[in-house]
């Protein structure tokens, strides 16, 4: 094959004499003519085909023959194959393994050269090559034919050189193709003396990004640096460069790095791959669409914390973000809740106590709270460790939320508020514990507000030992109380019934009612007699009775196995609320129909795309949800 083109397009000295030197587009014009000159041009036709272009500059793309290096990537990728499959490496979700396995095990001779003005230059010199009779004295080359030289350093290359010459070489410096002089005219093939070049190319981008896990790291020296952090535990990465990167720093790392024993050793020990962040349509960002969300406005509006919960809290293994601005104001919500959870603790003389011990508490609210606490930090650990982010995100704000500021705190007020000096020290060192320990979860998704946080409430008690980003993760055990669980938790279901009955059945707000306990055990009167104030606060309750069967026109709850009754006759028309509850089933059935059939025909799932179907999943998952909410509260109407 032969090349008529130089380094800018024009026609070089392999074309005949009279297009030497001319653009491109000239000799193009100029041969047309000629044909026409000479009476060889039959027609021309006008073909539409696609033209590359440079993306920058515009300049129409011209194929141009140079020669490249290629790496033998099928034999750097067999011990990169069989690192994943004996286990040496994971992948996280699993099933990313077999794009991988897919992509090295039918992989292609990998071109590293790349023509670029940055980058790590090929470790290649070139000489020319000596004749097979070379002679004692005096030098005799091949005509255009070279000797390549592969070396790490310069020094290895002329060495190479040398042994190769019998006499040291001289250095020289070679045009290259964005120079003034044309590499293909550059001639050394005249010169007598013993001359290497180094080649002008740069490695290709994937190449050098291979050798990031441990060039960074001061190798070749063996730098304590390298011993410390190579190999690393896990890579983050997005699975539309598994190919591109993670196969290349395996293959690397497996080639260059060896364990104390000289086995290859892998880069890192898992790769978990996330989504893309999508829109709230499911759609690609795009400045085209439109639909872009610039993380550094949504952090001016929002804050960071904000920002960052949200994504670990939708970042759900193997699924796309589908990020919108509605769910990042929902977290900042949730930063300006913490906040207000320590400022309440603050304001009621809640802090560190030196020595303080969670399982010395005798009061039943703390108990509960600190086994929830511990449960809570296995939790959010357990998923972590399992790259199960959105898991352990959830978890800790149940907890943060639920728990602590909905429930805790507010089963914690009349304490803090009443004059049993033993149980509010208890409480109030309690409180205290558990937001050290809340700090500590949600560091790893919230580290702004949590640092400050930290340092705000260690300026009482014991000073901190360190940074809260340095600080040893929650390690709890032993303070699970089940007899607490129970009481809190039957406390907790009763009043959460009674708000679920009120909301769904339209009661007002202000409006007080009775409740009746239908032949209640004797551990649920006793509960009922040590909680009264608490239930009918926290449950807008009139007044708390004992009967043996549920009042005529009550809607009912089941806590456990008590049976609980709420009279609400004389406050709505039971009769209305169960006919307009009714027809609320009959129109959410229709909405799970529409969506089922869709979703249920052959056709439209296999031309809708995947982010339409994972809509009308969740469309259909909220559908029945609300629908079993309303046949609950369809049940709990008993009708005199």
């Amino acid at each position: 094959v032969i090349n008529i083109l130089d380094a800018t397009g024009k026609l070089n000295d392999n074309a005949p004499q009279a297009y030497r030197g001319l653009d491109r587009f000239e000799a193009r014009k100029r041969v047309v003519d000629e044909l026409h000159a000479l009476g060889f041009l039959e027609r021309i036709e006008v073909t539409t085909h696609a033209v590359p272009h440079a993306q920058r500059g515009d300049a129409i793309v011209e194929p141009w023959l140079t020669d490249q290096w290629y790496v033998d990537a099928a034999t750097l990728a067999k011990p990169a194959l069989e690192a994943v499959r004996k286990g040496d490496t994971r992948f996280v979700p699993e099933k990313y393994a077999n794009d991988y396995f897919r992509w090295l095990e039918n992989i292609q001779p990998w071109c590293i050269s790349r023509q670029l003005w940055w980058g790590h230059q090929i470790p290649v010199w070139y000489g020319r090559k000596k004749d097979p009779n070379w002679p004692a004295s005096g030098f005799k080359f091949l005509p255009f034919d070279t000797q390549a030289f592969c070396a790490a350093t310069e020094a290895e290359a002329i060495g190479q050189a040398t042994t190769y010459y019998g006499v040291a070489p001289t250095v020289i410096e070679r045009p290259n193709a964005y120079s003034n002089v044309d590499p293909a005219k550059f001639d050394i093939h005249d010169r007598d003396s013993v001359e290497i070049w180094r080649d002008e190319d740069v490695l290709d981008t994937w190449f050098s990004s291979a050798l990031w896990p441990f060039s960074t790291l001061g190798w070749p020296e063996q730098t304590k640096e390298l011993s410390r952090f190579y190999p690393t535990s896990c890579l983050v990465t997005g699975f539309d460069i598994i190919f591109f990167w993670v196969a290349r720093m395996m293959m690397s790392g497996l080639h260059f790095m060896k364990d104390a024993e000289g086995k290859p050793l892998a880069p890192f020990h898992d790769v978990y791959i996330h989504g893309l962040v999508l829109d709230e349509k499911g759609q690609k960002m795009s400045k085209t669409k439109g639909n872009v969300m610039d993380p550094l406005e949504l952090i001016d509006v929002y804050g960071a914390d904000a920002l960052r919960f949200t994504l670990a809290a939708m970042t759900a293994q193997g699924r796309n973000v589908r990020l919108s601005k509605q769910r990042v104001e929902g977290y900042r919500n949730f930063a300006t809740k913490i906040w207000n959870a320590a400022r309440f603790a603050e304001m009621n003389e809640c802090r560190r106590v030196s020595g303080f011990d969670p399982a010395s508490a005798k009061e039943t609210l703390n108990r509960w709270i600190a086994g929830a606490t511990e449960r809570a930090v296995a939790d959010v650990t357990t998923a972590i460790q399992a790259y199960k982010f959105n898991e352990a995100a959830a978890a800790a704000y149940e907890f943060v939320w639920g728990t602590y500021c909905d429930w805790y705190l507010e089963l914690a007020k009349p304490t803090l508020t009443g004059t049993d000096e033993t149980a509010k020290a208890e409480t109030r060192a309690m409180t205290a514990w558990v937001l050290d320990q809340i700090l500590a979860l949600l560091h790893p998704f919230m580290p702004f507000i949590t640092e400050e946080l930290w340092a705000k409430t260690g300026e009482h008690g014991d000073s901190r030992n360190a940074m809260l980003a340095l600080s040893p993760w929650p390690a709890l055990s032993g303070l699970t109380d089940p007899a607490a669980d129970a009481e809190i938790g039957w406390v907790i279901g009763l009043i959460a019934q009674v708000r679920s009955v009120r909301s769904e059945m339209n009661v007002p707000a202000a409006a007080k009612v009775p409740l009746v306990l239908v032949a209640a055990s004797g551990e649920a009167r006793a509960r009922a007699e040590r909680h009264r104030e608490t239930l009918l606060r926290m449950a807008r309750l009139e007044s708390i009775a004992f009967e043996t069967a549920a009042p005529k026109g009550s809607a009912q709850v089941v806590v456990g196995d008590t049976t609980a009754a709420l009279p609400l006759a004389g406050i709505i028309d039971m009769a209305a609320e169960r006919a307009r509850i009714a027809k609320e089933v009959a129109k959410v059935g229709v909405e799970i129909r529409k969506v089922t059939d869709r979703l249920g025909n052959p056709q439209f799932m296999a031309r809708a795309p995947e982010e339409v179907v994972e809509e009308l999943k969740e469309r259909q998952a909220d559908w029945e949800a609300k629908g079993r909410q309303l046949e609950a509260a369809l049940a709990r109407i008993e009708l005199g």
